[in-house]
């Protein structure tokens, strides 16, 4: 079987392109790695040479999401001298931005597995990295804090974060609104949330908060 792509040439992100397009493609993930690389014509030296089964390469892909989100918000040159707290919005919004790009990829991620857990397992990189940027966010709070007392719990603060990503995602999935300014609207209001939790002034924007979510799931 001849190789589309020279050896020296197969990446990470052509198999990840080469599976993205099969899943959409034929609505099913491949059978087999076999099968996968047969349709292909890649060799199977090459997708282990990245990967070793599919389970890998679909936490890989979300990953990259994250990956591409960091790359992407730091090409902002006013970045840095962000707020904490616009720090997470940025991140939010380039994030979402992104994952709309590849929209029908994730939707169909996510809800071919029916089983909770195995579609959790497939965010545990994106998991990792993403509890790792609002950890170091927070971190970066307490160092300007002098007394113990005021400080923030980074452990804490990282595993809120991701439930609220967690909430985000799903929002996004089911919003069907132009240009999903839906979900924009809940990325706003959920980070306010957070960081007035946080700044002990919850009331105002928890209240906000709920008459969104009512209004969205109820109204």
């Amino acid at each position: 079987m001849g190789a589309k792509t020279t050896r020296e040439k197969i990446t990470d992100d052509i198999i990840i392109g080469m599976y993205m397009d099969y899943v959409l493609a034929h609505e099913t993930a491949p059978k087999s790695v076999y099968k996968f690389c047969q349709s292909n014509q890649l060799e199977e030296a090459d997708f282990y040479e990245h990967f070793g089964s599919f389970e890998n390469l679909q936490r890989a892909i979300w990953a990259k999401f994250y990956s591409n989100t960091e790359t992407l918000i730091q090409k902002n040159k006013g970045y840095e001298g962000f707020s904490n707290k616009d720090k997470m919005l940025t991140f939010f919004f380039s994030f979402f931005e992104l994952l709309s790009l590849n929209r029908s990829y994730v939707l169909f991620a996510l809800k071919e597995q029916r089983n909770v857990l195995k579609n959790l397992k497939q965010l545990t990189y994106l998991r990792k990295h993403f509890k790792g940027f609002a950890t170091a966010l927070i971190e970066e709070a307490n160092s300007d804090k002098s007394i113990r007392i005021t400080k923030y719990n980074p452990q804490l603060f990282s595993e809120g974060a991701w439930m609220q990503l967690m909430f985000l995602l799903k929002f996004w999935m089911d919003d069907s609104s132009p240009g999903f300014e839906k979900t924009d609207m809940a990325i706003e209001k959920s980070v306010k949330t957070v960081f007035d939790v946080f700044d002990n002034t919850p009331l105002e924007s928890i209240i906000d908060l709920g008459k969104f979510l009512y209004k969205e799931n109820f109204a």
